[in-house]
């Protein structure tokens, strides 16, 4: 790869051996814009999936719609967006920055705007490289081009780009030329973005504009775009919504499209912050694999037609990311979704009157709720083993929930805002956004973020009060208005209340939560069965029950071998018991998986277990359908700073494998390494009953607060007639 882009890269090298900087980046520059085609006020959009194929000629970006409905003197004061909800009906109310549809460019033109921070996709996989030399593959055409901001990688895998100094590239007819040189900057600061974008937008406008953030990203809460130079510092939503809004006051239209080429950011929260400057948002709710978009599709597509607009754009890049990541037999984990921003804040409106219900309702029914959301899809690991990005699919929490508050008119704006979506077969149903939720509180820190992004009072008052625990005294959310009962978001910041509201909250997990009460305590019946019968109160508070597997390393310590919902439940009685078959999986060589669920569902269960790779601690990812067991590859999951790995390993010959259990009643970072496995090809793990031994069995019972109740733990045995439950002596 690295010769084929310097190939591709032939014409730069007069402009490499005089220099970067001064006069002859200047000349570039010049030269450049020499060509840059004359100014029209001409566009062209579509707002559907059917008239993304069918109906352009019938959609209008231009002045004649965006002037239809009247914007008053506070609306066209905000700098980008303002929510706000009065106290007197719940009602909320949704200000943007002007709408702006003059065309900056000639008709017929498309410029895309990529912030490249490569971060260690490119210093250790190549994957930055990878994708220009997709663009340079393209379809040559003088009405599209890439234009490039370098940054972010401690090494570029070219010998082109340089590694000390922030560069500019234009990308055109399957040529390559350096436009601008300067400091190396943080690609997670605001200032970075504006400028580029400020810049690029002056120089090189164009009928249609798309920006493409590339690199990590984590999700609604740590943002994208990790400067490995300036310790994985990230562009958070708030500071993305600050950059765009001072580029956006120099243009006078909108862009076309705003796209993140990371993992996690198709949120609910992102796709507020981006309609105000953009006609459609494209992202993924899931992880993206390195690869992740398909620049030459998206360069032949435009090149073969650059009248398209930012929807027919969308559905192809959908498609043609899915292809992408099929290619790496990553499919099945795909999502992609395109959004209208037109139609969002309808959504947005529907959606606070929704929370609305839903929080009123959960004064009594908060477990079905929290039971209901824990049955949604959700992205990113979340998993004791891989971490917790907390990024929940919206559409799976409304439908899971509607026993407790209608959700069907904000499902109906959902999918009326959803151009287009791509789903792979473990992500069928869905939605195409998906919202924070406090599947697991890392610290107060996550909730004083989330405070900022959040798009409804009382969707937050709802994840506060889940986050903060279970009182004693009833939760009150009136922290969060004023005292006239009024919200406000402007711009990422609520100043209707003090955020330092959460600076004193503690979050965390006891394993002896107190809600978690027995009619019938833990133990056997007169058959032999092991199991328990919640309460009333127990009941009420209860949101999951599985159970962890043990194996005893000596010494009294007690190794998790993993989690497991083979277990009896019957919600109307409150009876649990076990259902365990003594399987588990393993490596060929018999050595034993420590295993946790990702995901459960009707047809397949997604789990990872932590392993070291040749001497890395990392996880594999496992997909089990019935007996058939695939290995997906090994994931990292998500690092201390928030950011989603985004490359699965595929395992090869001569790989060495190392399993990597949790020590219960220890330190919650203490782990037992056992010896490593060498894969071969053709190697699988192997689904089978656990070798004849004694192990442990103990029910985790999750309460509605985030915290869980640990049972003592009983022996079962493992025997070539089956298995049988003791008392532990």
């Amino acid at each position: 790869m690295k010769k084929k882009l310097t190939a591709a890269f032939a014409a730069m090298a007069v402009l490499l051996t005089a220099g970067c900087g001064g006069n002859e980046t200047a000349q570039t520059t010049a030269a450049l814009q020499e060509n840059q085609p004359a100014q029209t006020t001409t566009t062209t959009t579509t707002t559907t999936a059917a008239a993304a194929a069918d109906d352009t000629a019938d959609a209008d970006s231009g002045e004649e719609d965006d002037n239809e409905e009247e914007t008053d003197d506070e609306e066209r004061s905000v700098n980008g967006f303002a929510l706000s909800v009065n106290g007197s009906d719940g009602k909320m109310k949704i200000s943007r920055a002007a709408k702006k549809s003059t065309s900056m460019g000639d008709a017929d033109t498309w410029t895309i705007f990529v912030y490249l921070c490569g971060t260690d996709l490119e210093s250790d996989q190549a994957s930055a490289t990878g994708d220009i030399v997709q663009m340079l593959e393209a379809a040559g055409s003088d009405n599209v081009r890439f234009v490039i901001q370098t940054g972010g990688t401690a090494q570029w895998q070219n010998e082109v780009f340089s590694n000390t100094a922030g560069e500019r590239w234009i990308l055109q007819n399957q040529d390559i030329q350096l436009a601008d040189s300067g400091a190396l900057t943080n690609m997670g600061d605001p200032s970075t973005l504006a400028d580029f974008l400020s810049w690029g937008v002056e120089n090189y406008a164009s009928e249609k504009m798309g920006v493409v953030f590339w690199d990590h990203g984590g999700g609604s809460i740590s943002g994208a775009c990790f400067d490995e130079l300036n310790e994985n510092d990230s562009l958070s939503l708030a500071e993305i919504n600050s950059g765009l809004s001072q580029v956006y006051s120099g243009m006078t239209d909108k862009f076309e499209f705003i796209g993140f080429d990371c993992c996690l950011m198709g949120t609910a929260e992102t796709a507020n912050v981006i309609s105000t400057y953009a006609r459609y948002f494209y992202g993924s709710q899931e992880t993206e694999p390195g690869t992740g978009w398909d620049y030459t599709a998206i360069g032949n597509f435009l090149a073969e037609d650059p009248s398209v607009n930012g929807a027919e754009l969308g559905k192809v890049l959908s498609d043609s990311f899915y292809d992408e990541c099929a290619l790496g037999e990553q499919e099945n984990e795909c999502t992609f979704t395109i959004i209208d921003c037109e139609k969002f804040d309808e959504f947005a409106v529907e959606f606070n009157d929704y929370a609305k219900a839903i929080y009123e309702a959960a004064g009594s029914d908060l477990a079905g709720i929290v039971r209901g959301v824990n049955k949604a899809d959700n992205f990113g690991g979340n998993s004791k083993s891989e971490g917790f990005t907390n990024m929940v699919d919206i559409g799976g929490i409304v439908n899971n929930c509607s026993a407790y508050a209608d959700g069907s008119a904000v499902l109906a704006a959902l999918d009326d805002c959803i151009v287009y979506n791509k789903n792979g077969s473990l992500h069928n149903n869905a939605s195409g956004l998906s919202v924070y939720y406090p599947l697991q509180v890392e610290g107060s820190e996550e909730l004083k973020t989330f405070s900022g992004i959040c798009i409804s009072p009382y969707y937050l008052s709802l994840v506060d009060m889940i986050a903060k625990g279970y009182t004693g005294n009833g939760y009150d959310n009136t922290v969060f208005f004023t005292e006239d009962g009024d919200w406000s978001n402007e711009d990422c910041d609520c100043e209707s209340y003090d955020d330092s509201y959460f600076d004193d909250e503690s979050y965390g997990e006891s394993g002896e939560s107190s809600l978690i009460t027995f009619a019938e305590k833990p133990g056997f019946d007169e058959d032999g069965y092991y199991g328990f019968v919640l309460d009333e109160n127990g009941l009420e508070y209860t949101a999951d029950v599985s159970a962890l597997i043990l194996m005893d390393l000596g010494d009294g310590q007690l190794l998790e071998l993993g989690e497991t919902y083979d277990v009896y439940a019957d919600w109307d009685s409150g009876y649990f018991g076990d259902n365990f078959d003594g399987k588990w999986l393993s490596l060929p060589d018999g050595s034993l998986l420590s295993m946790y669920i990702v995901e459960a569902g009707d047809d397949s269960t997604v789990y990872t277990s932590p392993i070291e790779l040749n001497g890395k601690r990392t996880n594999l990812r496992i997909v089990q359908s019935g007996d058939k067991i695939k290995i997906e590859g090994a994931w990292d999951g998500i690092d201390e700073n928030g950011m989603a790995a985004r490359e699965i390993i595929k395992l090869k010959a001569g790989d060495k494998i190392a399993p990597v259990y949790y020590i219960l009643e220890d330190d919650s970072d203490s782990t037992y390494t056992a010896d490593a496995y060498e894969w071969t090809d053709g190697d699988n793990v192997i689904y089978a009953l656990l070798p004849n031994a004694d192990y442990y069995y103990a029910f985790s019972i999750d309460d509605v607060y985030g915290d869980y109740y640990l049972t003592d733990p009983v022996v079962f045995t493992v025997e070539d007639d089956g298995i049988s439950f003791s008392e532990l002596e």
